[in-house]
C-alpha cells in the first residue's frame, strides 16, 4: 500500500497568506502530477488548523513580534504571525490543489498551549494526533511525504513517520516541497537522510 502525505499545502503558507513560504504555490502542480500519476492507493494532507490566539502567536505575547524567540509552556517557540486559524480563508487548502482526490484530511495545531509542526504528534511529542494509526489501520508499507515548509512541517512529520512507522519506507519528494531559509532546508534533508528518509524528486517517482 503506497501513500501520498500532502503537509500543510494551504493558502496561509503560500504567497499572499499570512505566513508564506517563498514559491510555496509552485508546489501544488507538482502535487496535483503526484495525485493524478495513479502511484498512490491512498492520498492524506495534513491542514494546520490553529485556534485564534494560539500560543505560538505573537500576537498572543505582548512586546514579541513575529520571528522572535519566545516561550510557551515553558519551552522555547518561535514566534508566529497569526496565520492558519479554524475557518479562516488563510486555513483553507491552496485552490489549485486537488482536494477532490485527497481520501483523509489530518488537522493539527489545535491545542493552544503547544506547537505542531508534525501531522503526527504535538511538539511536545505527548500528544499524538492520529495519523499514524490512521496508515497502520490502512496497511500502509511506503510513506512518500511533500508540502510546506521543507524546514519545519514536512522535516518533522518525516522524521516522526519513520519514528512511528517501523518498517515503512519513507520518502521524502523535494522539488514537490518549499522551505522558509536555504540553510534551514539543507540542515531538514540532512536531518532526514540521518533519520533513514530516502531524498528523492518527483521525476524519480514519477518515472520510477
Amino acid at each position: 500500500m503506497k501513500a501520498l502525505l500532502l503537509i500543510d499545502i494551504q493558502n496561509g503558507f503560500c504567497p499572499g497568506g499570512n505566513l508564506p513560504v517563498a514559491e510555496g504555490d509552485q508546489v501544488v502542480p507538482v502535487a496535483n502530477s503526484l495525485i493524478d500519476s495513479g502511484r498512490y492507493d491512498l492520498i492524506v494532507a495534513s491542514q494546520d488548523w490553529h485556534p485564534a490566539g494560539h500560543g505560538s502567536f505573537a500576537s498572543a505575547h505582548p512586546g514579541k513580534a513575529p520571528f522572535d524567540m519566545g516561550e510557551l509552556s515553558g519551552k522555547p517557540q518561535m514566534m508566529w504571525p497569526d496565520h492558519c486559524v479554524q475557518g479562516t480563508r488563510d486555513a483553507e487548502f491552496h485552490p489549485g490543489l486537488k482536494t477532490s482526490a485527497i481520501d483523509h484530511v489530518q488537522q493539527k495545531g489545535q491545542n493552544p498551549a503547544v506547537d505542531s509542526y508534525s501531522a503526527f504528534r504535538d511538539n511536545d511529542q505527548a500528544a499524538l494526533t492520529g495519523l499514524a494509526d490512521y496508515l497502520r489501520s490502512k496497511g500502509v508499507t511506503e510513506l512518500d511525504i511533500c508540502g510546506l515548509a521543507t524546514d519545519y512541517c514536512v522535516r518533522f512529520s518525516a522524521l516522526d513517520a519513520a519514528d512511528m512507522l517501523p518498517g515503512v519506507k519513507i520518502r521524502f519528494i523535494e522539488d514537490a516541497s518549499r522551505g522558509i531559509t536555504a540553510e534551514g532546508v539543507a540542515d531538514a534533508i540532512a536531518d532526514m537522510r540521518a533519520g533513514g528518509v530516502e531524498i528523492t524528486d518527483s521525476k524519480a517517482v514519477l518515472g520510477a
